[in-house]
């Protein structure tokens, strides 16, 4: 079997508050392989959240090590860990983030400017389905529509991986199914993994 593209062991998070400790991740390991749809399950306050932004850079483990094929993130300081997440990851989350006055089109191209070799942002526009509302603006946008441009913006930059931070949760079941099917062509296509995390 060929190297993971993430290897993680004996992950731990714990949150100090005053004097309480808060477990929210307790000796997690996972392999993840390249190409892989990895669904991350569980309720509310299991710390799913916690493994996923260990996995995107955004936070370190109290204990434990993360690999990202031969480089330990858990080594990277601030910095070695802004240039991993620019340069191999992408986010999508439950709410858009996408700046109301741009339109989609815009909010899309707006982060190529800071990858290293980011996709064309009309192309990822159209791989979401809104070739023809890539001029209009969040606000003339569907809920599902604003999830898929989000999505547009991730995967322009051009990831080795996608973490999805429940990206149906604001959605209702036919919108969340439109979007899922979404994340799985852009795996399929461009041959992104996919790890996402649901209830």
């Amino acid at each position: 079997m060929a190297e993971p593209l993430y290897r993680a062991r004996d992950l731990s998070k714990t949150y100090h508050m005053g004097e309480v400790d808060v477990n929210a991740l307790r000796k997690v390991d996972l392999d993840v392989q390249t190409g892989e749809i990895l669904a991350i399950l569980g309720p509310s306050g299991s710390g799913k959240s916690t493994l996923l932004h260990m996995l995107g850079g955004m936070d370190t483990p109290t204990t434990g090590t993360v690999h990202f094929r031969d480089e330990e993130l858990t080594k990277l300081d601030p910095a070695g860990l802004t240039l991993f997440r620019r340069r191999h990851v992408g986010f999508v989350f439950q709410f858009y983030n996408l700046i109301p006055s741009l339109t989609a089109l815009e909010n899309v191209a707006m982060a190529t400017e800071i990858a290293p070799a980011p996709n064309n942002p009309a192309e990822m526009v159209d791989l979401v389905g809104l070739g023809e509302r890539g001029s209009h603006v969040p606000a003339q946008l569907s809920g599902g529509e604003l999830q898929r441009v989000a999505i547009a913006r991730a995967v322009a930059m051009a990831p080795d991986v996608l973490l999805c931070d429940e990206p149906t949760g604001a959605l209702d079941y036919r919108t969340g199914i439109l979007v899922l099917d979404v994340l799985r062509k852009v795996n399929r296509e461009m041959g992104t993994t996919l790890i996402l995390i649901t209830h």
